[in-house]
C-alpha cells in the first residue's frame, strides 16, 4: 500500500527527471574552483523554470510542484523543492532561469543563470518531441547574455568574467529515455552502440564551443541507472504493478555510456594540457550514488525506491503530477521525485575511492558531497608527466 503526501523535493537526471544531487559552493571551492559565476546548461535535472516561457506542454509550473517552498509557490523546477545547482549560485537564494522576463539586473546575469530546459538532450531531435530548448539554442542564449553584460561593463571585464565562471552541464537522460527507447527514428539510423558515440560527440561539440566562448572550468554529469528509473520499470517490466526491481539491460546502457563520457572527456583535457590551456573538465558522477543508494536502500533511510512520488508513482510526471494527485506522505523516505526520476537530497557523509577503469593510471580529484547529497566529483585533469591521485 502506498503513502501518499509530499513530493520529495531532488535532483534527478532522467529528465524525466531533476535528477537531484547537491553540489554547495563549498565542493567545488575544495576543488580550487574559486569562481565569479555559475552558467548552467541541460535539462529538468538543472531547469529552474525557463520552460514557464516558451510554449511547451513540459512545464511543473503548478501544485503540486514547489511545496517545500515557504511560500509554497510552483517556480517551473521539477521538485517540490530547491535543484542540485540552486545551492551553488552565488549571492543568491535560487539561481533564476534566464528566460525570466524580471532578470534585467547585469549583477544578476554575472553571478549566474540557468539555461536548461526540462525535456531537452544533447541530441537535436530530443528537444522537438516536447518543444523544449535544444541544448544548442541554450548556447546561444548564454552568448546573447554575455553581450547584455558586455554592454554593461565592457569587453575586457566581461572575458576575465567568462574565464573565471563556472560551467555545469547535465542532460543525456532524456536521449535515452524520451528519444531512442521510445521512437523509432534514431534506432533506424543507428545501432545502440553508434547512438552512444553520437550523442558523446554532441558532448564535445558542445564542450568545444564553451571552451571557444572563453569557459575555463567546466562539469558534466554522466547518466544515472536508467533501469531503475520509475517510467522505465512501468514501460518495461513483464508485470510492473507488483515486479519494481530494477532491469539491469537499462542501467547497463548508462553504465556504458557513462565509461565512454569518461574515457572522450579524458582525452580532451589532455589534448588541452598538451596546447597549455588551461582550461579543466570535471566528471561528476551520479551513477554509483543513485544505485548504492538503490541497492542500500535502509541504510540510507529510504522505504521508496523504485516508484515515483506523485500519483500512483508509476508514470506521472510533469502535468500527469497536479494539484490533485496524490503524493507521498514522508517525502524524506521516497527517493523519487517524480514518476520519472531520482533525486538524491538525502545528507550523506563518507568518502570513497574510485578509480576509472578506462584510465591506465586513474582518476583524479574525487570528492564525495557530505551535504544533502552524495556526490563524486572527478577531475579529469591528468598531467601527462606525472599523475597523481588527490583525494581530500
Amino acid at each position: 500500500m502506498r503513502r501518499y503526501a509530499l513530493l520529495s523535493n531532488g535532483f534527478s537526471n532522467f529528465q524525466i527527471a531533476s535528477f537531484h544531487i547537491i553540489m554547495p559552493s563549498q565542493l567545488l571551492m575544495d576543488l580550487g574552483w574559486a569562481f565569479s559565476g555559475f552558467y548552467v546548461f541541460g535539462d529538468s535535472t538543472v531547469d529552474p523554470g525557463n520552460n514557464n516561457y516558451i510554449k511547451t506542454p513540459f512545464r511543473s509550473n503548478f501544485p503540486p510542484y514547489g511545496l517545500d517552498f515557504s511560500n509554497q509557490v510552483p517556480t517551473g523546477r521539477f521538485t517540490n523543492g530547491k535543484l542540485a545547482t540552486d545551492y551553488i549560485g552565488l549571492k543568491k537564494e535560487l539561481l533564476p532561469p534566464y528566460l525570466d522576463p524580471s532578470l534585467t539586473n547585469v549583477e544578476e546575469l554575472m553571478t549566474g543563470v540557468s539555461f536548461a530546459s526540462a525535456g531537452s538532450g544533447f541530441d537535436p531531435l530530443t528537444p522537438t518531441i516536447t518543444n523544449v530548448i535544444p541544448i544548442r539554442k541554450q548556447l546561444e542564449y548564454f552568448r546573447e547574455c554575455k553581450k547584455r553584460i558586455e554592454d554593461d561593463v565592457g569587453k575586457q571585464r566581461i572575458e576575465d568574467h567568462v574565464k573565471k565562471a563556472a560551467y555545469f552541464i547535465s542532460a543525456g537522460t532524456n536521449d535515452f529515455v524520451l528519444n531512442y527507447f521510445a521512437l523509432p527514428v534514431r534506432r533506424k539510423s543507428y545501432t545502440l552502440q553508434a547512438y552512444q558515440r553520437f550523442l558523446i560527440q554532441q558532448v564535445k561539440d558542445f564542450i568545444q564551443n564553451l571552451l571557444a566562448e572563453g569557459a575555463r572550468k567546466i562539469a558534466i554529469t554522466g547518466i544515472p541507472p536508467m533501469g531503475c528509473l520509475p517510467l522505465m520499470i512501468t514501460m518495461n517490466s513483464p508485470n510492473a504493478l507488483f515486479q519494481r526491481d530494477c532491469i539491469d539491460k537499462y542501467s547497463s546502457i548508462a553504465r556504458d555510456y557513462n565509461l565512454l563520457l569518461q574515457h572522450e572527456l579524458h582525452a580532451m583535457q589532455l589534448h588541452l594540457n598538451f596546447s597549455t590551456s588551461d582550461a579543466k573538465i570535471y566528471y561528476v558522477d551520479i551513477y554509483k550514488p543513485i544505485a548504492d543508494m538503490i541497492q542500500s536502500r535502509k541504510r540510507f533511510g529510504f522505504d521508496e525506491v523504485d516508484s515515483g512520488c506523485c500519483g500512483s508513482g508509476f508514470i506521472e510526471a510533469s502535468i500527469l503530477c497536479n494539484k490533485i494527485s496524490n503524493v507521498c506522505l514522508d517525502p524524506s523516505k521516497d527517493l523519487s521525485s517524480r514518476g520519472l526520476g531520482l533525486p538524491t537530497n538525502r545528507p550523506i557523509s563518507m568518502q570513497e575511492n574510485i578509480t576509472h577503469p578506462a584510465f591506465s593510471k586513474p582518476t583524479v580529484n574525487l570528492k564525495l558531497l557530505v551535504s544533502f547529497s552524495k556526490l563524486i566529483q572527478r577531475e579529469i585533469d591528468i598531467e601527462a608527466s606525472d599523475i597523481d591521485l588527490n583525494i581530500n
